[in-house]
């Protein structure tokens, strides 16, 4: 098997602004808007707000689920956004930048799941 069973896209964003990052509640509209954005079946969703600073929230998807952390002293956030079938994470990571506006961002495209190489056992 060459293609992957799923993609796993890393985005990290800097420059974000404090306040949003602040906000548990509007990166889990964010994060929602993303997910059917990159045509994912909602099925839920999950936020923490951290004290004094700080968010967490989890969306699961039908097809796996996306994430955000953020470090709101830093302007910045890590997303995860993992999905299988006919999905488009990129479309999900252009309606994550649209929203959250970073200064700069990174994206790294891992295929998960790819049985080209023998698999081995860590230790």
């Amino acid at each position: 098997m060459t293609e992957p069973l799923a993609t796993h896209v890393l985005v990290e964003l800097w420059g974000v602004r404090t306040e949003l990052l602040n906000d548990a509640k509007a990166l889990e509209a964010v994060l929602i808007d993303a997910a059917k954005a990159a045509r994912c079946e909602v099925l839920g969703a999950l936020h923490h707000q951290f004290t004094p600073q700080g968010a967490s929230v989890v969306v699961l998807v039908a097809e796996s689920h996306l994430s955000i952390h953020t470090w709101p002293e830093h302007g910045y956030a890590a997303v995860d956004i993992l999905t299988c079938g006919k999905t488009l994470p990129e479309a999900g990571v252009a309606s994550l930048i649209a929203h959250l506006a970073p200064q700069r961002h990174s994206i790294d495209r891992v295929g998960r799941g790819l049985m080209a190489a023998p698999l081995r056992q860590i230790p």
